[in-house]
């Protein structure tokens, strides 16, 4: 006489506790075998397909690492140019191996890194580089800053030399960008570099304005350029007439702080 198989209750079974088992979170992990207590084979996999976790590929989507607004590629980059550039062989190499490699974004933010790191013949070479790229556009306010950082650095004739670039462009007619570059020259005395700058903005059709010649006046007059104060003077009357009193207005309230 055969004995009749015991019947556990099914609910009974999917309640009770498997022996410890890991879980494999890179894959399929070690299912319990239920195919023992009569569960088909097919049910078995939709019963634990929700508990397996899949690890989706996050790469591709990945954004740059970034500090502040420098993307980390940038800021390894400057940190290599400083590192080589008292050795012209090894920042020839990371030119070659980094600066030209990357994408406009961080090649401008490496420019701005060395301009605010008074990086003078740094920030001059990656601009040289940034002046050949099919996207470069002449901006006064750009040599604006690369100017102001090379005059920090008593580079004075690397400030001739942008000069001489901005002739050979057609820069903007930006009066803004334009002041600014006044501003440094007369500020580090280089009186006749600007007056050279405001023929210049003569020729690209860029119109002075108060502020244009309240720089170069009072520079002028401050360096005893009286000379090239009178010249810029008769200009200034062809704007305002013989009225000047934007520049009295500036002295008051100079004297006045």
């Amino acid at each position: 006489m055969h004995s009749s198989p015991i019947r556990v209750p099914y609910l009974y079974l999917l309640s009770s506790k498997p022996e410890s088992k890991n879980i494999d979170f890179h894959g399929v992990g070690e299912i319990p075998e239920l195919c023992q207590i009569g569960i088909p084979q097919k049910s078995q996999q939709q019963r634990f397909k929700r508990g397996i976790l899949t690890m989706r590929d996050r790469s591709k989507n990945r954004k740059p690492l970034q500090r502040g607004r420098i993307s980390i590629e940038a800021i390894q980059t400057v940190q290599a140019l400083k590192r080589a550039k008292e050795n012209h062989q090894s920042l020839n190499q990371v030119f070659e191996l980094k600066v030209r490699r990357l994408i406009k974004p961080d090649i401008v933010a490496v420019l701005r890194e060395l301009q605010r790191q008074k990086e003078g013949h740094l920030a001059l070479q990656v601009f040289e580089g940034i002046r050949k790229e099919y996207w470069y556009k002449p901006q006064a306010s750009v040599y604006a800053d690369m100017i102001a950082v090379l005059a920090s650095n008593g580079l004075f004739e690397k400030v001739e030399l942008l000069l001489s670039y901005m002739k050979m462009e057609i820069v903007d007619a930006d009066i803004e960008g334009f002041n600014a570059v006044l501003r440094t020259l007369m500020e580090f005395g280089i009186s006749q570099t600007a007056m050279e700058c405001f023929l210049l903005m003569k020729e690209v059709n860029c119109e002075p304005d108060e502020i244009t010649f309240r720089i170069l006046i009072n520079g002028f007059e401050s360096m005893g350029e009286v000379g090239l104060s009178a010249i810029v003077r008769q200009e200034a009357g062809k704007y305002f007439g013989g009225s000047m009193e934007f520049l009295e207005e500036k002295e008051e309230t100079t004297s006045t702080h």
